[in-house]
């Protein structure tokens, strides 16, 4: 279980992000989204989904399928800097305890202080970069009670909000400026010579001199 620490007692280290040899677009990407996804490669991402917390989503939101409850939960992860550029790596994601409708969601009373507790006693130090929940059939977009979320909440440039609708299987990243929902474009990425799709190591192979 990782550690939260406030975003201001970590220096951002300077990291290149993950080459396009260990990215690829979110299967469940609309048309459009994809396009954004192909537009951004050349460039790099501001956000890296690890294929870790890519599966933990997914999984959160279709268990909650039946009957179409939303879900919800926090993305944690690393700011680094590559030239210019800031971007995070959203390592692992965690949740709780939910008070959950068909069409709101948020962390129970008991649940959130019980979730605050387990990561204060954790022992790495990975920061809250932002926030994932479901929209189960109704798509991918930003209520203005969740922009209200993100600018309360959720408000430094480097914090995105993750919605995915398991039912239509999409899934789309924002960040909200100025008080507007925008996307963010992602990338799923996994740790060089690791197999995403078989949770497999695969070795570097060697050449015979």
């Amino acid at each position: 279980m990782p550690k939260i620490v406030g975003s201001s007692e970590r220096q951002i280290q300077k990291k290149v992000p993950p080459g396009n040899d260990r990215i690829k677009p979110h299967k469940w990407l609309s048309s459009a989204s994809l396009q954004i996804y192909l537009d951004s490669e050349p460039v790099g991402f501001d956000l890296y989904l690890s294929k870790l917390a890519e599966e933990k989503i997914r999984n959160h939101a279709m268990s909650r399928l039946d009957p179409r409850m939303e879900i919800m939960g926090l993305l944690l992860g690393t700011v680094y800097r590559h030239g210019e550029r800031e971007y995070v790596l959203v390592r692992d994601v965690v949740t709780t305890d939910l008070d959950a409708s068909l069409i709101s969601v948020r962390f129970d009373r008991h649940g959130f202080e019980k979730l605050f507790e387990s990561l204060d006693d954790s022992g790495f130090d990975y920061i809250i970069v932002g926030w994932y929940h479901s929209h189960p059939g109704h798509g991918c977009f930003l209520s203005q009670t969740d922009v209200d979320t993100q600018v309360t909440m959720f408000n430094r440039p480097f914090h995105s909000a993750l919605v995915i609708d398991p039912v239509a299987m999409e899934i789309e990243t924002f960040k909200v400026e100025n008080g507007r929902s925008l996307h963010r474009p992602f990338a799923v990425y996994w740790d060089e010579f690791q197999n995403p799709y078989f949770g497999e190591s695969v070795r570097k192979r060697r050449l015979k001199e």
